[in-house]
């Protein structure tokens, strides 16, 4: 049974990386299953802090929002927040890369092709759980379009991640911006449980009873 108090720390949605003042690299994250992780976590009596990218979603009763843009955002979000919690929950759709520049105006229309230079981003759930203490669960969420379960195992192992929650975002209707989602949860044992289709929420619930 778990604590009738924890502290969840839970990122969601999207990152921003910026190639000028108005245009950026990012995804088609809607930020629903973030924010329905964080809605369960409340309803069970549970503090939440919920790092958020862009998105258009009212965060929901009693959970602690903050709001950031880019993968370096959350990460320093993520970071000042991550020894007090008990859980982290890693929803988010960071960009892997964005411009090694940015520039300071918006860029104009050249008529010709552009070679647009990129670096990668920090890797959040790796550099975090790299440092979790043995009371702490770390989950992470792998989204793929093949070779789904393969790839989350080894994501969870390469990220010391206790639970690693796939779903197959290429199927129409289901996952990334969708209201509805299935889910393969995977523990660090080998041991794994799908559920879904259903409402993100439900997803929500299932999790949580599942990795607390």
């Amino acid at each position: 049974m778990a604590p009738a108090t924890m502290r969840i720390l839970i990122t969601a949605g999207p990152t921003r990386e910026h190639l000028d003042p108005v245009r950026y690299l990012s995804n088609g994250s809607s930020g629903k299953m973030g924010y329905a992780l964080a809605a369960a976590a409340v309803g069970r009596g549970w503090q939440v802090d919920l790092v958020s990218g862009p998105v258009a979603l009212a965060a929901p009763a009693n959970v602690a929002l903050t709001r950031v843009v880019s993968a370096a955002e959350m990460m320093s979000a993520c970071r000042e927040r991550f020894a007090a919690c008990d859980v982290f929950v890693a929803v988010a759709a960071v960009a892997d890369y964005r411009p090694k520049t940015r520039a300071a105006g918006k860029q104009k229309k050249t008529g010709g092709p552009v070679t647009l230079e990129l670096e990668p981003t920090v890797d959040i759930l790796a550099t975090l759980a790299a440092g979790k203490r043995s009371d702490q669960i770390v989950v992470g969420f792998a989204a793929e379009t093949s070779d789904v379960e393969a790839y989350a195992r080894e994501k969870m192992a390469r990220k010391n991640c206790d639970w690693m929650v796939a779903n197959d975002v290429g199927a129409y209707g289901i996952g990334m911006e969708a209201d509805d989602n299935t889910v393969l949860l995977i523990g660090r044992a080998g041991d794994s449980e799908r559920f879904g289709p259903a409402p993100k929420r439900a997803v929500a619930e299932f999790i949580w009873d599942r990795v607390v």
